[in-house]
């Protein structure tokens, strides 16, 4: 995939850079909220101005603050967007006036040597048009007005932004596509705050691309990043730490629990991070169901297994509970790692891509049924109200996760423990642990039930 030039966008807390990030982007993918420095880590996403395509990058607000802070690790995660960029959109409040942390960033961008595109949002209305001409002072160029809520200017916006783009290489100019390539690996890394997610995604691609620090909740938004491992291209995301349900009653959390489970349903493989130190806790549990139920596969990270004093216990406990409570996943994948060392993350791809190979996998129905029959075998279907079920045959439709339809007469009234008896015989059968497994039950017609 060759590279795609980056737009950055730029500027102080709630001058509405997401809101531009959305509109530019054509649709809705970073959190918007009234909440000033609601967006903390850089957000990425391919998009399309005046017929080009970009990558186009949201980041935290800019402001003045100690380096150790959590502003300072903002604005650090700003500056390394900055240096990526081949254009930089600075973003100002036409209705607020100009700032002295407005000059202050006008003048570290003008030292960046990078075109930029000086924004004044939130200039709907008689007046806005007015008030955007302060801008003029920063020295940046003519502002172009803006208003990312209603829409206004923003084909203004993207002309300005087409003509600031590097050209195009021959073999784009030529209409080489890129139909052949490689689709990426979907990939969500979840879990509770604290856990170790962010710096898990930073580890895995060799950068501090998300804030870390000891502050739980650092990440409020579902963020991107495309990278490649050893077998191919990943499209990895990083989520916000699902509490439990009770404790998540402001509306920014409540929408950052949103952007964690929509990321969750677009992926394929679910990497669930832990905290050893804590072991597979109840919320731990109840995210692990819902990737099950969502038909995601599931990879469980043990993070800060280097501070693990007693890992035996610590492994039979999670055994214990996994066995207890995931049943449906069973044989899923554990990862013992530290993110904060690397020691044992070179494990957890590869751990992926196992599961991944597996919930993509199809098992013809020759060999499918030759197992049906070999399990009937060993234990006939149950009698109901008196009379026995009849399975006759199975097919696999599809996987993505594994589908498996089993027909017969009265095959719906099928109890649960022998559709575990055959779920557990499938997942032995064709080597498919820690997988969702759909069974599906199809009746057939008897048409001399009456005469019975």
């Amino acid at each position: 995939m060759s590279a795609l030039p980056v737009v950055a966008i730029l500027g102080r807390p709630n001058v509405g850079k997401s809101s531009l990030f959305n509109r530019l982007a054509g649709r809705r993918l970073a959190i918007v909220d009234d909440t000033p420095g609601v967006t903390r880590d850089r957000k990425e996403v391919e998009a399309e101005i005046a017929g080009r395509p970009i990558l186009l990058v949201d980041t935290a607000g800019l402001e003045e603050a100690a380096p150790e802070s959590l502003f300072g690790r903002m604005r650090a995660s700003s500056e390394a967007a900055l240096e990526r960029a081949d254009v930089a959109v600075f973003v100002v409040d036409a209705r607020a006036g100009l700032t002295p942390s407005d000059r202050a960033f006008a003048n570290w961008l003008r030292r960046a040597r990078r075109p930029v595109i000086l924004v004044a949002n939130k200039a709907e209305g008689r007046g806005g048009a007015a008030a955007a001409m302060e801008a003029f002072e920063l020295g940046l160029g003519e502002p172009i007005a803006v208003s990312a809520e209603h829409g206004d200017g923003i084909m203004g916006l993207m002309l300005a932004i087409a003509e600031h783009l590097p050209e195009l290489p021959p073999e784009e100019e030529e209409g080489e596509g890129e139909d052949g390539a490689e689709k990426p690996l979907r990939l969500a890394i979840l879990g509770r705050p604290n856990a170790g997610k962010s710096t898990l995604l930073n580890q895995l691609l060799g950068e501090e691309r998300m804030i870390t620090g000891p502050e739980p909740g650092l990440t409020r938004d579902a963020v991107a990043a495309m990278w490649s491992d050893a077998v191919g291209p990943v499209r990895l995301v990083d989520t916000a730490g699902l509490r439990k349900r009770a404790r998540i009653t402001k509306k920014l959390e409540e929408l950052s629990v949103a952007s964690s489970i929509s990321a969750l349903r677009e992926a394929e493989v679910v990497i669930l991070v832990l905290d050893a130190l804590l072991g597979l806790e109840e919320q731990d549990i109840r995210i692990a169901r819902l990737a099950e139920r969502e038909g995601r596969a599931v990879v469980l990270a043990l993070n800060k297994w280097d501070a693990v004093e007693d890992r035996a216990a610590a492994k039979a406990a999670l055994d214990d509970v996994l066995e207890a409570s995931l049943a449906q996943l069973r044989g899923i994948e554990v990862v013992p790692l530290s993110a904060a060392t690397g020691r044992g993350v070179d494990k957890l791809m590869p751990a992926v891509r196992r599961t991944h190979e597996r919930w993509n996998r199809r098992i013809g129905t020759g060999a499918l049924n030759r197992w049906f029959g070999t399990m009937l075998e060993r234990h006939q279907p149950p009698l109901v109200d008196g009379r026995r079920l009849k399975l006759r045959y199975a097919t696999m439709p599809k996987a993505r996760p594994p589908t498996l339809v089993i027909f017969g007469t009265r095959a719906e009234l099928l109890p649960q423990d022998y559709r575990r008896y055959l779920l557990n015989g499938f997942r032995e059968e064709f080597d498919m642990p820690g997988v969702p497994i759909r069974l599906q039950l199809r009746g057939t017609e008897n048409p001399y039930a009456e005469e019975e």
